[in-house]
């Protein structure tokens, strides 16, 4: 008597996909979509409801194809219609990523993260921003965890506020342009001296006058507000202002601006934070070797700076830092390296514009 010879399947069945699942009712149900479909239909880029979701049928469990019981659908939904369910399924549910993709995905919101508080914050010795690096080391010192549910810019304002009780850390100051008629100047005036902002000039000629001034990101409503009641005009001349970088937005010809503030060493538990920040030594590019305790150290030269950064482990830690990268772009474009402080100038302009495109005060 002949039997029929079972082959084995060594492959899963709707593996190589996106799964939504749901638990409700102490049951959990699943649905199979197509990947990068699911968050553009949450967003509503994605309006075709087949283009998202590989069937309409709802499972328990995808990789092993169990569909979910009529009875538990009834139970759990109050129906057993599955387009209806499908679609509280996608609204509702919890997106299933692979552990190194989530991690991914975490590393790269995290750097996000540092990246928007680097932009939006100083030192307020120097005057000046820290660099991702640093930020980086402060969020891990006061164990931040990253939402993957909540935005980066809602996370980071959260963080910035987290790191001001611990560390030396403000919010850099906006630049504005407040015009107002020439009688409700002196009501302006006031104001800004009651926030304790500074005037960088002002233009008192003719009927509506103007002033440019520096002041805390947390004031800005108000003073938006203010203007309106003014009936003034507000202008947004730079989002974040750090000394020794430009990050103007606009260019008024006949704006002279005048210094912000002198630059100051270091005391205290800045003193103490500015020597974690300020570990790469650079060297003049004139000088091919330095003492340190009477040894001579040879300097290792990077060609795509045309700089020497130190000795060896300077010089591979050159190679992480953002004045090496920026240069490497520029290499690949045939274009001349920029110096540290010309660095940081450019890309702090270019943080900016990206910044006030989608920016939120």
């Amino acid at each position: 008597m002949s039997k029929t010879l079972v082959q084995p399947i060594g492959q899963k069945r709707l593996t190589n996909v996106a799964v939504v699942r749901l638990k409700k009712h102490g049951n959990r149900f699943e649905i199979a979509c197509y990947k990068n479909k699911v968050l553009s239909w949450r967003s509503g880029v994605e309006k075709d409801l087949d283009e998202v979701l590989q069937s309409q049928t709802v499972y328990s469990n995808v990789s092993k194809g169990v569909l979910a019981k009529s009875k538990e659908l009834v139970a759990a939904f109050g129906m057993d219609d599955q387009s209806k369910i499908c679609l509280e399924i996608l609204e509702k549910g919890e997106l299933q990523v692979a552990g190194k993709e989530r991690e991914s995905q975490l590393s790269s919101q995290f750097r996000d993260i540092a990246t928007i508080i680097m932009q939006k914050t100083i030192n307020p010795e120097t005057q000046r921003p820290y660099t991702i690096s640093m930020i980086e080391r402060l969020m891990h010192d006061i164990h931040f965890a990253v939402d993957p549910n909540s935005s980066s810019k809602k996370q980071a304002l959260d963080v910035i506020r987290e790191l001001q009780k611990h560390f030396p850390i403000k919010r850099s100051p906006m630049r504005l342009k407040l015009t107002v008629p020439e009688q409700n100047m002196s009501s302006l005036l006031e104001k800004i001296t009651e926030w304790n902002s500074t005037v960088v000039s002002k233009d008192e000629s003719g009927n509506q006058q103007s002033v440019i001034c520096e002041l805390d990101p947390s004031i800005f409503r108000d003073c938006d507000a203010l203007v309106r009641n003014l009936q003034g005009r507000l202008d947004i001349v730079a989002v974040n202002v750090h000394v020794g970088s430009e990050t103007h937005m606009d260019h008024y010809g006949d704006l002279e601006d005048e210094p912000l503030s002198v630059q100051k060493e270091p005391v205290g538990p800045v003193a103490q934070l500015s020597e974690k920040l300020e570990k790469q030594v650079v060297i003049s590019a004139k000088e091919g070797t330095s003492s340190h305790g009477g040894d001579v150290v040879k300097q290792q030269k990077c060609s795509t700076c045309d700089a020497f950064v130190g000795d060896a482990k300077q010089y591979r830690e050159h190679f992480k830092s953002e004045w090496h990268k920026h240069n490497l772009r520029r290499k690949t474009r045939q274009l001349s390296p920029l110096t540290a402080e010309e660095c940081m100038s450019d890309l702090d302009i270019a943080d900016s514009k990206a910044d006030l495109k989608n920016y939120s005060f």
